[in-house]
């Protein structure tokens, strides 16, 4: 398999959890504004390797989900500012350009230190 991007969670801001309750889960790069970090899952930035796709995988915590749908602004996010939307209701098609959608049961919590990446 093909490591597209690795990264780790090295901050979680105070209402990131939240989402989880809604099947979301939110990153962005350290140095993201502070309230921006309040809601996101925040990573050291990595690099890319190629694009994201539809059947890829995402491994978060050692549990892997396939990919089922990728927005037309997300690896453009991913790149830039290391920001991505993550939905985990296995949709076929993007809520929003920037949502990757996985199939999967919605982790309860995501521990600090957890290795975020997409493989394909």
């Amino acid at each position: 398999m093909h490591t597209i991007y690795q990264t780790t969670i090295t901050r979680i801001g105070d209402f990131a959890r939240e989402a989880l309750s809604d099947q979301m889960l939110i990153t962005f790069r350290e140095g993201a504004p502070q309230d921006i970090q309040d809601y996101c899952f925040i990573h050291q930035h990595g690099q890319t390797e190629g694009e994201l796709h539809r059947d890829a995988y995402m491994e978060l915590a050692d549990v892997r989900y396939p990919v089922t749908a990728v927005g037309d602004v997300a690896m453009q996010n991913l790149r830039e500012l290391g920001h991505i939307t993550l939905r985990f209701d296995g949709s076929d098609q993007a809520e929003f350009p920037g949502s990757v959608h996985v199939k999967g049961i919605t982790p309860d919590d995501i521990p600090l230190g957890s290795i975020l990446k997409f493989i394909d």
